[in-house]
C-alpha cells in the first residue's frame, strides 16, 4: 500500500492506494481518475466513480483524483439506482468544509475499487 497527500480545494486529502492498483496503473496506456462523488437529494451518497479522463489533481503517473458534489432537483424513489434521475453539479460556498479527507483506491478481479471517508 502506498500513501500520497494531495490538494484538493485548498485541503489535503490523503490517497491510499493498494499494491494490486498500483499494478494495474502500471499496465495502462491512458490515465484514470478517481472521482469522489457527494450525491445531496433526499438521502445523501457517496461513491467512487472511475473514469477514463484527464480531469483531476494528479497523484502518481496515470491516477488523477477529483471530488465533484451534484444533486438532483426532486426526491424520487429511483434516485439511488444505478440509471436514476439526472444530475446536476451542487455549488457548494465551502467545498474545504465538504472535501474528503481521504480516499482509498484497490484493483480487485478487473474492478476498480474505491471509497472515501471524512
Amino acid at each position: 500500500m502506498s500513501t500520497s497527500t494531495i490538494q484538493i480545494n485548498e485541503k489535503p486529502v490523503e490517497v491510499r492506494i493498494s499494491d494490486k492498483a498500483t499494478e494495474a496503473l502500471a499496465l495502462r496506456t491512458t490515465p484514470i481518475t478517481a472521482e469522489m462523488e457527494l450525491f445531496f437529494s433526499c438521502l445523501i451518497r457517496k461513491r467512487v466513480c472511475f473514469y477514463e479522463n484527464n480531469k483531476g489533481v494528479t497523484v502518481i503517473n496515470g491516477l488523477k483524483v477529483d471530488f465533484h458534489p451534484v444533486m438532483t432537483r426532486h426526491c424520487k424513489d429511483t434516485e439511488l439506482e444505478e440509471d436514476g434521475p439526472p444530475m446536476t453539479d451542487f455549488p457548494i460556498e465551502k467545498p474545504q468544509s465538504f472535501t474528503p479527507r481521504w480516499v482509498s483506491i484497490d484493483y480487485n478481479k478487473g474492478e476498480w475499487l474505491g471509497e472515501f471517508g471524512y
